[in-house]
């Protein structure tokens, strides 16, 4: 038998329910109804890169609002397995026998659109009449459907309303331009839902097939809002020093001779680094850039974590950088930001890299 590109898990339990429940079982490969949403397939030979999964899960939204300066989503989908990252360790969180859903939270500046890695993190805390039914910090997270984002499993107490309210820490980040100053208080939201399992069985799930493990990218959903993608290379400010990449992370070097609107005097050296395929930021790294002009070392130090209406999440510091210097990444501490499937092997394996103009 074979799978349908594109089912959910609705259409799973109605092939049951017919009574065809060794035929789609067989063909699931172990994606079993039992196991759809709690541990389904993985890719088998993975690459140390970024790599099309053996499925996809789509999601759906609880809703949307302003909370401050910033634009919230609240947006869910089946409860799946996701990897965090402490130091270089990488640690897979499997569905808990009581998860009931994945929520997700989506974070931008609610005036220029650009997605916000905050520092001091997201929580979501989850009551019904007033109970706390859960809590948890949502991880900063990478996936290929939904770009960056916050998320994590959550327990509910079976089917009903729920309100979750959405905690967004301040910002500690260096801020540059028009962000000085902001993101600086926690702002609190609250989302009022229903939680309906017919409305999460509905939520698609593609099987990649022979794609899975291929060193590709699902295009992000179009959900009417930003995902976390870097600005084009044209449209970001300065003189393009040279590009390169690392750990399959794709790194592009800009100078701005005057650097003043990011609060350096002199000229100011930014870094942007970005997916393959989707482009979409990769923050929360540490980074350092050496430069060296004729044979000798003319700047070498840690690049800040910066927020820019204009550049985006970047990294920065003040350099002066002249045609013909040589500009060499090392990244010394890989990007701290949980991965969904297909980005969980990426980004850990970064020896440095020389920039080069293309």
């Amino acid at each position: 038998m074979t799978l349908p590109n594109s089912t959910s898990r609705r259409s799973v339990l109605g092939a049951l329910a017919a009574g065809t429940v060794g035929s789609l079982a067989g063909c699931l490969g172990g994606f079993e109804t039992q196991s759809a949403w709690r541990d389904p397939p993985l890719v088998a030979d993975r690459p140390d890169a970024v790599y099309l999964p053996a499925i996809t899960e789509g999601m759906k939204l609880y809703g949307r609002t302003t909370a401050g300066p910033y634009g919230v989503v609240l947006s869910y989908s089946y409860p799946h397995r996701f990897w965090t990252v402490a130091g270089t360790e990488r640690t897979k969180t499997p569905v808990g026998s009581d998860d009931s859903i994945h929520l997700m939270v989506s974070l931008w500046d609610a005036e220029t659109g650009t997605v916000l890695p905050v520092d001091a993190g997201v929580e979501i805390e989850i009551t019904q009449d007033g109970r706390l039914v859960s809590q948890e910090v949502a991880y900063p997270m990478l996936s290929q459907q939904m770009g960056f984002h916050y998320g994590a499993n959550y327990a509910f107490d079976g089917e009903g309303d729920y309100t979750a309210t959405v905690r967004v820490g301040g910002v500690s980040l260096r801020r540059t331009g028009s962000f000085a100053g902001r993101f600086e208080d926690v702002e609190t939201v609250a989302f009022d839902f229903t939680f309906d399992t017919d409305d999460l069985y509905d939520v698609d799930i593609t099987r990649l097939g022979d794609r899975g493990g291929t060193r590709d990218a699902v295009e992000p959903m179009d959900m009417g809002f930003p995902v976390g993608r870097v600005p084009a290379v044209d449209d970001l400010p300065g003189r393009l020093l040279g590009s390169g990449t690392t750990g399959d992370a794709v790194f592009h070097a800009f100078v701005v001779d005057d650097g003043s609107r990011f609060g350096v005097d002199g000229s100011y050296l930014s870094i942007t680094a970005r997916t393959p395929y989707n482009g979409v930021v990769v923050p929360m790294m540490g980074l350092r850039a050496t430069v060296t002009r004729d044979g000798e070392t003319v700047f070498d130090g840690t690049l800040d974590r910066t927020l820019d209406p204009t550049v985006g999440y970047h990294y920065g510091a003040a350099a002066a950088v002249e045609p013909g210097d040589t500009v060499e990444l090392t990244v010394e501490v890989p990007p701290q930001v949980a991965r969904h499937d297909g980005y969980e092997t990426a980004f850990f394996e970064m020896p440095p890299t020389t920039l080069t103009r293309s």
